[in-house]
């Protein structure tokens, strides 16, 4: 393939990858609830025991704030040796409520960490299919 046809199918290549993550986020994302992923990491504090975590976590009410009532709890898992992440659907006008409960709540108990987040199956699935 010379470089311009390179440069095409690339580009060919990326439009429907991004095409099809979209769909695929919107799809996963929730239950036709307009929003983005958002990834957060809920760090251990190592220098904590988890009783002292968990004392810390309930006297901030974190379990009962968090998520805000209408956010959707994509997955929560616990990774051992880091914490807990935890995937949300936010609507964007909402990000704002969901950082503030982290911060009124798991903070003392957690470090936190944010990170915007999509699914990518259907989009690395398609490139496979046109790869082959």
């Amino acid at each position: 393939m010379n470089p311009p046809t390179r440069r095409t199918f690339a580009g060919a290549v990326l439009s429907t990858t991004f095409a099809a993550s979209t769909a695929a986020q919107q799809q996963t994302a929730g239950k036709n609830q307009p929003g983005f992923l958002l990834t957060v990491f809920l760090r251990h504090d190592e220098s904590k025991p988890l009783s002292q975590i968990n004392a810390e976590l309930k006297q901030n009410g974190f379990f009962q704030r968090f998520p805000p009532p209408g956010i959707e709890v994509v997955s929560w898992y616990v990774m051992m040796g880091i914490g807990q992440v935890v995937t949300l659907n936010v609507p964007p006008e909402r990000l704002r409520e969901v950082n503030r409960v982290l911060e009124e709540t798991a903070w003392g108990g957690f470090r936190t960490e944010f990170y915007p987040t999509y699914d990518y199956r259907e989009g690395a699935a398609e490139i496979r299919r046109q790869t082959q």
